[in-house]
């Protein structure tokens, strides 16, 4: 089921038919908090009153030409106009898929994703917040950590993402688990051949689980991106061992998912942060986060069926 619904967030056809239906857009309403910045801003107000950070993300990704990707950096350089007038400071910042930014286009995609995400890095810098670059599939990893590079020359501060299901990922964490890097580690939500990825849970689990123990033992700032209370519980403890301050690292989560968990953690004084996407592409997004979780799907289907 995980394989066809990954399968699924690349097909059009479908993508019309689940866009095109009314009772979808209640289901999206509890993973993508709206279509606008202004729905999305409502919803960093909301998670600010409880203490909880948020990385926003505006959403879309493949784009096809230079308008669309100037386009997305121009919506990321109003997101963070907008986050300017909530006075947050570094409890929000954004990401970006550098797909967006013109990534995969055929000439030059590389460079005027560089040329075009570099202006929301400075924006986000002068208003004393950070982006961080999300990771794609496999094929992309070795494009945005070559971007990361170039844009960490003057914004060392700038975020990375690593999937760990991708058999290279903990050469990269000991790459990366160096002083003041900003990771995000994430067990990965794309379909990926074997000999690319692990394909058994299990091995993804064990291989987030050693990640994690070169990200916590470096001198970097891991940002633990799992809803899995098994994972959770590891990252506090190997804190502990490797005698973190509590500032010096932070759980992430997506918004929607276990909310109640995010304020409870916040509550106990670990520093938690919520992944808000928001716009009118949601779909690739939304069919992500029912492949990567039985429970959503559940939702999902049950919510139709109440609705239809």
């Amino acid at each position: 089921m995980q394989r066809a619904l990954l399968a699924a967030s690349r097909r059009p056809g479908l993508r019309r038919v689940v866009v095109g239906t009314p009772a979808t857009r209640h289901v999206v309403e509890r993973f993508v908090a709206g279509e606008t910045l202004a729905d999305a801003l409502t919803a960093v107000r909301a998670l600010a009153d409880d203490g909880i950070a948020v990385t926003l993300d505006h959403l879309g990704e493949d784009v096809t030409d230079r308008g669309e990707a100037k386009r997305t950096s121009d919506a990321y350089l109003a997101a963070l106009e907008g986050l300017a007038g909530l006075g947050l400071g570094p409890a929000a910042e954004v990401s970006v898929k550098l797909s967006a930014f013109g990534q995969s286009l055929p000439d030059g995609g590389e460079d005027l994703a560089l040329e075009l995400v570099r202006p929301v890095v400075e924006a986000a810098t002068a208003l004393g917040t950070t982006v961080t670059l999300d990771m794609e599939d496999s094929t992309t990893v070795d494009s945005t950590l070559a971007v990361l590079a170039e844009l960490r020359r003057d914004h060392p501060g700038t975020g990375a993402v690593l999937q760990a299901m991708l058999r290279r990922t903990e050469d990269d964490a000991r790459a990366l688990a160096t002083a003041g890097s900003r990771v995000r580690l994430v067990k990965g939500a794309y379909r990926e051949p074997p000999s690319a990825a692990f394909q058994d849970r299990r091995e993804v689990d064990a291989a987030y689980a050693r990640c994690l123990g070169v990200l916590m033992r470096g001198g970097g700032y891991p940002m633990v991106g799992s809803h899995d209370p098994v994972m959770v519980d590891l990252a506090q403890r190997l804190a502990a061992e490797y005698g973190r301050a509590a500032d010096s690292w932070e759980v992430q989560m997506l918004y929607g998912i276990r909310p109640d968990e995010q304020r409870r953690l916040a509550a106990e004084g670990v520093r938690v942060r919520a992944y808000v996407p928001y716009g009118v592409d949601w779909y690739g997004y939304f069919m992500r986060r029912l492949a990567e979780r039985p429970a959503n799907l559940r939702f999902f289907l049950r919510s139709l069926a109440t609705k239809g």
